[in-house]
């Protein structure tokens, strides 16, 4: 596997699939792109956390050449923590070590900066299967937001997790 650049109109229409109802958009974005995902909302989305957070959205491609995996990633300058956001992958490999491959390489790459020091991803612990990847690729928690966010009857958790450069990765 490796990471690249997301390429917009090389690899949305890949993407677009993956997330085909509601919740699971929910989990995924917390309602901050609108569902279901169209090319230029994303787009704007992109532009607009590019510009406020300095985000950049990468892809994970498995060996075949195939996207598997889609992230975004910025680093905070004054605490020097880099941030995951916005974690997916293609649901017809969910649950073959393919998000746990994308987030070490991801981290990896991360670290590559030596001004990293360490890098966090916030996930709604009702999403198990994501916070037991993250888990098995290193993170911990490092505090949790009881009800930070509502869905219909539903309220989720926010949950921090943290990866520290002292930890191993790999």
């Amino acid at each position: 596997m490796k990471i690249r650049a997301f390429d917009l109109d090389d690899d949305f229409d890949v993407i677009k699939t993956w997330i085909t109802d509601v919740r699971t958009h929910m989990m995924w974005c917390a309602n901050l792109i609108p569902y279901p995902l169209e090319k230029e909302k994303f787009r704007s989305f992109l532009s607009e956390i590019a510009g406020r957070f300095g985000d950049s959205p990468f892809v994970a491609v498995n060996d075949e050449g195939r996207v598997v995996g889609f992230y975004c990633y910025s680093l905070n300058h004054e605490i020097h923590e880099g941030m995951l956001k916005f974690v997916m992958v293609d649901a017809s490999v969910r649950g073959k070590g393919i998000g746990k491959e994308m987030i070490k390489l991801a981290v990896c790459k991360a670290f590559t900066d030596p001004e990293v020091l360490a890098v966090q991803l916030n996930v709604f612990p009702e999403n198990a299967r994501a916070k037991r990847c993250y888990e098995g690729s290193g993170f911990a928690e490092r505090h949790n937001t009881p009800d930070a966010f509502k869905y219909k009857d539903e309220s989720w958790g926010r949950c921090n997790m943290i990866i520290k450069r002292s930890i191993s990765v790999g």
